[in-house]
């Protein structure tokens, strides 16, 4: 009887996985430490996840038929995106206190989640693409490396906010044709007034930008378009994958933008002689898998 979770600063998924049944997945807030401040998380802990368990259906069908007895959870893993070295500590004391019952308590990073997510036990390069960027080289047991992720100003090659980012740049730049800027503006109502307000005068600037995805995802079928696709990919292998110096290892991806855009991220694979591995849009199911195994 074990608990995983997966955070972000969004929600947090919870699986309930007994092993006689399909895993339970709940949903809470996110938790995030590096944001959020102790006393935040012991009430998600405590009081939103604790009251979930007692209202939903199927946990109480695995109660009532004694397969979720009181000794839940036996262990407890936790992943998430704000788990840093120094936050590690601090949040398995929460876990613990929270589930005093539970042998095995471990918090771990979003990063390392991948990895176990993606590759299993075994060696790969796991990489996180959604609104922001990350990668690592993964030995099967530990990450051994990884390029820094620097945010969307700095760097985050290959995600979503990037890919917005350049894809206003190429639209306004006169890169991309008039014909694609008139329907942008049309269908999305944006100008570029607006957006250079929701991007230098309102909080969340990424997010807006990682936003724009929708619109590109729906004209993908435009070669201009899907060429602004393949180049954030191209530019995500070269700048944060080759440092790895492994093109012998496949390259597994888990996010949403990985996820949507398998295809052109295959292709930008394809150009830098990469093989591409595993995508998961989250990383949930995989490290269901490898917690079972």
């Amino acid at each position: 009887m074990i608990l995983i979770a997966d955070s972000g600063s969004t929600k947090t998924d919870w699986a309930i996985v007994t092993g006689a049944s399909q895993p339970v997945v709940l949903n809470t807030q996110g938790i995030n430490p590096v944001h959020q401040s102790r006393e935040e998380i012991v009430r998600i802990l405590r009081e939103e996840f604790v009251s979930l368990m007692a209202s939903n259906p199927e946990v109480q069908k695995l109660r009532s038929s004694a397969i979720l007895t009181p000794q839940f959870p036996l262990a407890v893993y936790f992943y998430g995106s704000g788990i840093r070295p120094e936050m590690e500590t601090l949040m398995t004391v929460l876990l613990r206190e929270t589930f005093p019952q539970a042998q095995i308590v471990e918090a771990h990073s979003d990063l390392l989640g991948a990895a176990r997510a993606l590759c299993g036990r075994n060696e790969g390069i796991a990489s996180i693409l959604g609104t922001g960027a990350n990668s690592c080289l993964y030995d099967g047991k530990a990450i051994v490396e990884h390029t820094p992720a620097l945010g969307y100003i700095l760097g985050d090659e290959g995600s979503g906010a990037v890919l917005g980012k350049r894809f206003i740049h190429d639209l306004y730049g006169g890169i991309l044709s008039d014909n694609i800027r008139e329907t942008f503006e049309k269908e999305t109502k944006l100008t570029l007034a607006e957006i250079i307000k929701r991007v230098y005068r309102q909080p969340m600037a990424n997010r807006f930008l990682a936003s724009l995805s929708e619109f590109i995802t729906n004209h993908l079928d435009d070669s201009e378009v899907r060429g602004v696709v393949v180049q954030n990919f191209i530019d995500f292998l070269r700048y944060h994958i080759s440092p790895y110096c492994r093109q012998d290892l496949p390259v597994s991806f888990v996010g949403s933008v990985a996820w949507y855009y398998k295809d052109e991220l295959h292709e930008a694979a394809e150009r830098l002689g990469y093989k591409l591995g595993t995508v998961l849009k989250t990383p949930l199911a995989g490290l269901i898998r490898y917690h079972q195994i």
